[in-house]
Parts: C-alpha cells; sequence; structure tokens
C-alpha cells in the first residue's frame, strides 16, 4: 500500500515573523530575524502533532535578502519536493521582499506541490502577533492536497506568486493580489477557494548559476515628473544587463528618459516597461500614439517581478 505524504518541511529565513522587541507594545521598533524557525513552532499548540520537519536555511531581515539565499533556497525547496513523503513546503520569511522571492520560486521552480510562503507585520514578541495564525493557516495550505505552485499565505489570504503585492507598511492584511484577487481564504482551518492554483512551465534550477557573479545586473527605475536620462546613462557605464522602468499610469515614459532608454536598448540592454500603480498592468496601445514606441511592455508584472522576470531570461 502506497503511504500518502504527510510531512510539511518549515525552512526558516528570518523575517519580522521571527523579530523581536523590548516592549511588547512596539509593533515597529524591533530587530528582525531572532527567533529560529524551530521556536516559531514549538511556541505555536495548534502544530503540536502535525508531522513537520523544521530547518534554518538563513536569518536575515528581508530587505537584505540577496541572490546566495534565494539560489540556496531553491535548491534545498526543490530537494525537499523530490521526498515522497513531503505534501508541501512552508517558507517563513519577511514581507518586504516576499513577493520577489516567491516570483523567482514560482519561475524556477513551478512546483507541483505546495509552496507557502508566510509572513507576519509584527514581530513574535507582540501583544497581538500576526505570525503564529499565519504559521499555522500556511501549514493548513501546504498539507492540502489539492494545492500546488509558489502560494504566499497571511491575513486568512492565499496569493499566488505570479500576481501577490505588498500594499501596505504597516497593516496586518498588507497583502493582494491586484485585479487577480486573492486565490483562496482560510476560515477556521478550512479552504475556500475563488480561483485555480498557479501553473507555469518550470525553468529548472539549471538555469540559474551558482556562481553569483554570472546573475545579471537588472536595475529599476521610475519615471516620474521632470525624469531624464542621467541614470540610465550611468546604469550603461556601469555594465548593467538589463532596465526596469516604472513608468507613469499605463506605463507611459517621460520623453528624456524614453530616449535614454532607446539608446540603451539600441546597446544591447533589454528594457521592459511596467506602471508604477499599485494595481493593474500594462495595457498595449498597439500601433496607435499612444505606445511607448520601442519599450517592451512587462503586461501585468509588476516592476520587481519584472526585474526578476529580465534577469531570469539573462541567465544561460
Amino acid at each position: 500500500m502506497q503511504n500518502i505524504p504527510s510531512i510539511v518541511v518549515v525552512i526558516g529565513t528570518g523575517g519580522t515573523i521571527a523579530g523581536t522587541a523590548n516592549d511588547p507594545s512596539d509593533n515597529v521598533g524591533y530587530v528582525a530575524a531572532q527567533l529560529g524557525a524551530a521556536q516559531l513552532v514549538a511556541a505555536i499548540p495548534a502544530l503540536e502533532g502535525v508531522p513537520l520537519e523544521v530547518e534554518q536555511l538563513a536569518q536575515v531581515d528581508s530587505k537584505d535578502i540577496g541572490f546566495a539565499i534565494w539560489r540556496a533556497l531553491a535548491e534545498r525547496v526543490a530537494l525537499q519536493l523530490l521526498r515522497p513523503d513531503v505534501c508541501g513546503v512552508v517558507i517563513t520569511h519577511g514581507t518586504d521582499t516576499l513577493e520577489e522571492t516567491a516570483y523567482f520560486l514560482q519561475r524556477v521552480l513551478a512546483p507541483t506541490k505546495p509552496v507557502v510562503l508566510t509572513a507576519a507585520m509584527r514581530p513574535a514578541t507582540a501583544l497581538l502577533s500576526d505570525g503564529p495564525q499565519n504559521l499555522v493557516d500556511a501549514v493548513s495550505v501546504a498539507r492540502t492536497s489539492e494545492a500546488c505552485g509558489v502560494l504566499v499565505v497571511l491575513a486568512g489570504e492565499v496569493h499566488g506568486a505570479p500576481d501577490v503585492r505588498k500594499v501596505h507598511p504597516y497593516r496586518l492584511d498588507a497583502f493582494d493580489s491586484g485585479d487577480a484577487g486573492a486565490i483562496a481564504h482560510i476560515e477556521e482551518g478550512r479552504l475556500r477557494r475563488h480561483r485555480d492554483w498557479p501553473r507555469s512551465a518550470a525553468l529548472g534550477l539549471a538555469r540559474v548559476p551558482v556562481d553569483l557573479s554570472r546573475w545579471p545586473r537588472v536595475e529599476l527605475l521610475t519615471s516620474h515628473a521632470g525624469a531624464d536620462g542621467l541614470l540610465v546613462r550611468a546604469l550603461l557605464a556601469a555594465g548593467v544587463n538589463g532596465i526596469v522602468v516604472a513608468g507613469t499610469g499605463n506605463g507611459s515614459v517621460h520623453h528624456d528618459l524614453e530616449a535614454a532608454l532607446l539608446e540603451a536598448q539600441a546597446a544591447g540592454i533589454s528594457v521592459l516597461r511596467s506602471t508604477r500603480c499599485l494595481n493593474g498592468g500594462v495595457i498595449d496601445a498597439g500601433d496607435g500614439a499612444a505606445a511607448q514606441v520601442g519599450l517592451p511592455s512587462a503586461g501585468v508584472l509588476t516592476p520587481v517581478q519584472a526585474r526578476i522576470e529580465l534577469m531570469l531570461r539573462a541567465m544561460c
């Protein structure tokens, strides 16, 4: 008789969920990444008896996360998902770059089992910390047999990696999925799903260099009133491989900045045009005068997603 996969592997990387403050009433003056993932799990009675394995891959404030952690995390997740006894993986992470890590993992791995990133907006020492419930919910989603892909679970909502973005710096419901909406809600441990799980073709770990010096340099600029091409030309001189511009409105770009970006593109630099608006994506205007001629659209990708996309496209 074949055993049903039941183990959830919890991988810790730090973040606010593992942060501590001297004053329990202080929700912003904390130090991130102070507690290990094993400590977080052990402090939650609801996880007692649940078949979990816990490991610590990193211990950082997610604002400081780098490519080495991304590569190691993707490798570790892929390895754990190969195990027939593992039904899913949960990653504890900081909120600042969570959407970037999620998108990277989905594009590289596109897992057929659930890989669930969770986090907290308040430290573990807060009077009403949100981390424990988020972690319980994440484990619940990771044990859902129908679930797949890279998911983000916070504040009772399940988001897919292709859509999720942080939209508030303080509130507990700091994440949403823009126009796409949440994939599901978690209500008393039960999942109420609204749309399909994220599915895509996996680029594969072989696409991602172990040697960090081979990762392409892609930078992000913003179009704004009075923008010019100074930073574009500085990036060209520095040897940049790609540029994402977060345009105004429907991806429009100040004409001086646009001229410099077209120069960069003519010099062989990859450019993508996104929007700085929190929701929605760039709607292509075809061949009309409203189109930003020659600057490819990032479509529904957010600026940070577009940056990762350009990096992955440039990788050997």
